[in-house]
């Protein structure tokens, strides 16, 4: 029990300090990639702390795992390097005893993914999302020159007459030559800004959309007393106006609007990302019990540790590449939702039984390896004895 909790507090330490550190290198990625935010467009610093700590629960419930297997690997490597390992084996431990406190730690990292997937990441990726609306929206108001011919974006052109004084825009044309093949112009008479259900709209009133489908067809003319243009437009066609499944709460992933346009254009993403969020709990066992088949026994050599580390990272490596590749798969088939939870699973079974198979005393892995490594010496003494023979009877020759 008090070696439990010693490698408890050893291995927790490791893993808060390389946690921060991932934190803090995240930040500062984030924050670089969103300078243009207070640089080019015109908004405060706060604005840019705000944004890249609501993108940061994001990635944090995918570095915490990765934290928790460099965290195992240090603080087992440091306990054989400083022979904890050797005299813990000596004295009758078995691996299960040296895994307990990882397995702990293990169960509240994946406590901490669970909620972050399930509570947080949902409520910051919303939030988010109606920050870069509301940075939009000061965009466009702010690029709104009177008199002058402004463009937030490529295909974009914005003019206006004039401002009043309560913020209302007179004499409003807006010019979108996005789409390849449409053009769109709006006219108004006068526009404001406002926000309904947290998303930011232009207001138009008295005033005509001109509809231009090819250089050959006639324009369409549309007249309307009032109409709302969506900001979130401002985006790329590439990028849908709707609320993504990330930003989903668990009950709407399990049973989600069928009249939402956005699960009727992409139903398996929302079926992918519930799932996810599932098997997301399970990568924190799977990565420490790799680490424990490859160095939670006693090892005196070095280079064969070297190797161990090695292949412990190499291994959950791959396999968190091949959990992200059934994902894709699942968005596009749902049959394959069984091979998301078959990769960690086959991990975990896996490696369990490395480390039951490698508690036998004088053994360090499954019997065929064994028997394949007495083979090689036998084949290696014979051959060093039929050399000697030879240059015994070579000598007597001579």
């Amino acid at each position: 029990m008090l070696f439990s909790r010693y490698m408890f507090s050893q291995a927790l330490a490791a893993l808060l300090l390389i946690l921060m550190a991932l934190s803090a290198v995240l930040w500062i990625a984030l924050a670089l990639k969103s300078l243009n935010v207070v640089t080019g467009q015109g908004q405060t610093t706060w604005t840019l702390i705000r944004m890249t700590f609501l993108a940061l629960p994001n990635l944090l419930t995918v570095i915490a795992p990765v934290a928790l297997l460099i965290a195992t690997v240090q603080t087992l490597n440091r306990a054989n390097g400083d022979s904890e390992l050797i005299v813990m084996t000596a004295s009758g431990a078995t691996i299960w005893t040296i895994a307990r406190p990882f397995f702990a730690l293990a169960t509240i990292v994946a406590l901490a993914v669970a909620i972050g997937t399930m509570l947080v990441n949902p409520w910051s990726s919303l939030a988010l999302q109606r920050q870069v609306a509301e940075v939009r929206t000061d965009l466009i108001s702010q690029v709104m020159k009177p008199g002058e011919f402004s463009s937030p974006e490529e295909g974009l052109t914005f003019h206006i007459r004039g401002r009043g004084r309560d913020e209302t825009i007179a004499g409003l044309m807006i010019r979108d030559t996005r789409e390849p093949d449409v053009t769109m112009t709006y006219l108004a008479e006068r526009a404001r800004f406002q926000k309904e259900d947290g998303r930011p709209y232009l207001v138009m009133v008295n005033g005509h959309i001109i509809r231009k489908l090819s250089d050959k067809a006639a324009p369409q003319l549309i007249g309307f007393a009032s109409y709302a243009f969506d900001i979130d437009r401002m985006a790329q066609k590439s990028d849908t106006v709707f609320i993504k499944p990330r930003a989903r709460t668990m009950g709407e992933l399990l049973n989600p609007d069928p009249n939402e346009p956005y699960f009727k254009r992409w139903p398996g993403r929302y079926r992918a990302e519930l799932h996810e969020r599932i098997v997301a709990v399970l990568y924190p066992f799977v990565f420490v019990v790799i680490v424990l088949s490859q160095l939670g026994h006693a090892q005196t050599t070095r280079q064969g540790r070297i190797a161990q580390i090695s292949t412990a990272v190499v291994a959950a490596v791959l396999i968190r590449l091949a959990g992200l590749a059934m994902n894709k798969l699942v968005v596009k088939h749902a049959w394959a939702t069984p091979l998301l939870y078959l990769v960690p699973l086959a991990a975990l079974a896996w490696c369990l039984w490395l480390m039951h198979a490698r508690m036998r005393p004088n053994t360090g892995g499954p019997e065929w390896v064994e028997r394949l490594g007495a083979t090689a010496k036998r084949l290696a003494g014979g051959l060093r004895a039929h050399r000697r023979g030879s240059r015994a009877r070579s000598e007597a020759t001579g």
